[in-house]
């Protein structure tokens, strides 16, 4: 049986699909989602539901496929005949939108994905990817604000704090907390998935990758800059660090606007 599909649909114009990041809740994007709806029909993709009553609920391991393929069959839904979607991806939803590219390209115009996660493109790729199962292990051992330290410290290039170590939530606890299911079921295997640079060439619709201006010299900035160099997409720095589309959603959705308007795409909505 098809699982359901859950997602929120807000404004007017083309279609703008957001792929939330973490573990897909929803949540802390009303504020861009706002921004945008005067000229999109803005579509957040809640893929595990967390924001449509399913926080709580078992949840298996998740991977790029499963979200990917959830997100073409809410294309599928919401995609007037004939219409091409545009596509924000943010972190891990960002990996989800580059396996989205290469596995599922019908009636996509352009997607940005907004640091994706995908270290194992980069030179030192299988090192990096090893830190982020250290911040699963952190998890496991002392607790979700050492680990939340740990990931934060590592994406910066910084040395962690020290934490007093207190005990991970039960198994029926961690299935109410996001952040939780973030570390348990999307990290270990979506920062596995390195995508083909040529596979993402190849796509006929086009690829932007973007980062945070306030990420400059971290990690995933390097990992946008990279694939974006390898892939010979476009590459964006829009406002903020890796939460910039909640930390300063009104220009945020104004450079992405631009990004998603170029000049040889009249069509496209123009930012004010």
């Amino acid at each position: 049986m098809t699982e359901q599909l859950h997602y929120d649909v807000r404004g007017n114009g083309p279609v703008l699909l957001i792929v939330p990041g973490g573990a897909g809740h929803p949540m802390g994007l009303g504020p861009v989602t706002e921004a945008l709806a005067d000229r999109f029909t803005v579509v957040t993709h809640d893929p595990l539901g967390l924001g449509h009553g399913r926080l709580g609920q078992p949840v298996a391991d998740q991977r790029p496929q499963d979200w990917s393929d959830g997100a073409a069959r809410v294309l599928d839904e919401v995609l007037p005949e004939g219409e091409s979607a545009y596509v924000l991806g943010i972190s891990a939803g960002g990996i989800a939108a580059l396996d989205l590219l290469v596995r599922h390209p019908q009636r996509l115009r352009h997607i940005v994905a907004h640091e994706p996660p995908c270290v194992g493109v980069l030179p030192d790729g299988a090192h990096q990817q090893a830190k982020f199962l250290e911040v699963y292990d952190t998890y496991r051992a002392a607790g979700l604000e050492a680990a939340g330290d740990r990931m934060s410290a590592f994406l910066a290039g910084q040395e962690p704090r020290e934490q007093a170590v207190t005990q991970p939530p039960a198994p029926d606890e961690e299935l109410n907390i996001p952040m939780a299911i973030f570390l348990t079921r999307v990290l270990p295997h979506f920062t596995r998935y390195t995508p083909a640079p040529d596979a993402l060439a190849a796509s006929p619709a086009r690829l932007t990758l973007a980062a945070g201006a306030d990420s400059r010299g971290q990690l995933l900035h390097r990992t946008a800059v990279f694939l974006a160099e390898h892939s010979k997409s476009s590459f964006v720095e829009l406002p903020g660090g890796h939460l910039g589309v909640m930390e300063h959603p009104v220009a945020y959705a104004e450079r992405l606007a631009r990004t998603l308007a170029p000049l040889d795409d009249p069509g496209a909505p123009l930012a004010r």
